[in-house]
């Protein structure tokens, strides 16, 4: 988190801007890295009420521990099955056996592994740099069609929400929604040891094992199974 501000006797001080270029920086080295494509997000936050998921694809985990919040992840068709695809051919499978439709079964599967991977990457950074720890669930994943926006709500006593654009390789857009508590940390010494930063290879490979333990669950049933726990 190299991003900070400072009060106005000069302590460092990590908030919510800073936390979420933290994300943001893990959700472009993630697909960056999985994808072997650029993706690069705006300069400009955009200040949100609520997060929502969206059409074509919503995806999102929430987190407690030292701090709580939610993180959603909006893609468009084309920006889901550009990721997917990339992301499968750079592991060698053929064009042919891959899904057609972002409302596969499959794509859901894949950006869920990818959500997975990047929530990884953050929370690794929250315990090393922000010396506090994190949990997260597992991600859920949604095919929605253009009528659908469903609205997540989780509990936060003092919420703070924003919003990220972000772009592929080819120019296709997906957007970031957090949403925390209003927090801020706080250096007590100027001395406090940072772990090293596991490498990229050990964090694609960690979370290859964890997504090939999960990769025999049914996207449909566990579809259902959101909605139903959602109310819908």
């Amino acid at each position: 988190m190299n991003a900070q501000t400072a009060t106005a006797d000069g302590e460092t001080v990590y908030g919510t801007e800073e936390i979420l270029v933290s994300l943001c920086d893990s959700v472009s080295k993630v697909l960056a890295m999985a994808t072997h494509g650029q993706i690069r997000y705006s300069g400009m936050v955009q200040r949100i009420h609520k997060t929502c998921l969206k059409p074509d694809i919503g995806c999102f985990v929430l987190f407690d521990g030292g701090f709580s919040g939610l993180v959603v992840l909006n893609f468009s068709a084309a920006a889901a099955m550009e990721l997917y695809e990339s992301y499968l051919l750079s592991m060698g499978m053929s064009k042919s056996d891959l899904a057609g439709s972002h409302t596969s079964d499959e794509v859901s599967n894949v950006m869920g592994e990818l959500m997975n991977q990047i929530v990884g990457d953050f929370t690794g950074k929250v315990a090393r740099e922000l010396q506090t720890h994190i949990t997260q669930n597992q991600p859920k994943m949604l095919a929605l069609n253009k009528q659908v926006m469903l609205s997540v709500d989780t509990n936060l006593d003092q919420p703070e929400a924003r919003r990220v654009t972000f772009y592929t390789e080819h120019n296709n857009i997906f957007y970031l929604e957090l949403a925390i508590d209003r927090t801020e940390f706080i250096p007590l010494r100027k001395d406090a040891p940072v772990e090293a930063e596991a490498s990229a290879d050990d964090l694609f490979a960690q979370a290859a094992d964890a997504g090939n333990g999960k990769a025999d669950a049914s996207a449909g049933s566990a579809q259902e199974d959101l909605l139903k726990s959602l109310g819908m």
